[in-house]
């Protein structure tokens, strides 16, 4: 009897794993549609976001930018050494004339140290930059500092450890 017990329960065992199976198998293949319809989404999202902060950053610039008459700039010298004192006398970092400029750090180094020279709406914004005040500089660089997106924080790398 034991062994007629056996094989009616592996029949019904097996019957019923057959069941299962064919209830679960779409279940399996609407869940990895949806799995792969949140990733999609997911990716659109991001980009989206970068593109909403690269816009926002685009139009802070844009409404922050200096300006100068078109005569004057054409008119003013911007020496090496003058950008330098215009940022001494202002009581500002390079990064921070960057800022208020719209370009990088390392170019403004690059002006001051005769490597390159400002052009276009740079040289304008410098033009602009000798009427303004120190606490002028600073509410523009406040400003500026409160709309800009925060940066993304890095992860502290640690160091490796031998085996």
């Amino acid at each position: 009897m034991g062994r007629m017990e056996q094989a009616l329960k592996s029949e019904i065992t097996r019957l019923a794993k057959k069941q299962v199976r064919a209830a679960c198998r779409p279940l399996a293949m609407d869940v990895r549609q949806l799995k792969r319809t949140v990733s999609a989404l997911r990716k659109t999202v991001a980009a989206l976001e970068k593109l909403g902060t690269d816009f926002q950053v685009q139009r802070t610039a844009e409404q922050a930018r200096l300006g100068a008459p078109a005569e004057e700039v054409k008119a003013a010298r911007l020496s090496p050494t003058l950008i330098k004192k215009l940022r001494k006398r202002l009581g500002i970092t390079q990064g921070e004339l960057a800022t208020l400029v719209g370009v990088s750090h390392s170019a403004v180094g690059s002006w001051e140290y005769g490597i390159a020279k400002p052009e276009g709406r740079n040289r304008e914004a410098l033009v602009a930059l000798r009427k303004l005040g120190k606490r002028e500089v600073q509410g523009i660089l406040a400003t500026k500092a409160e709309q800009s997106p925060p940066e993304p924080k890095r992860r502290a790398r640690g160091r490796k450890k031998r085996r």
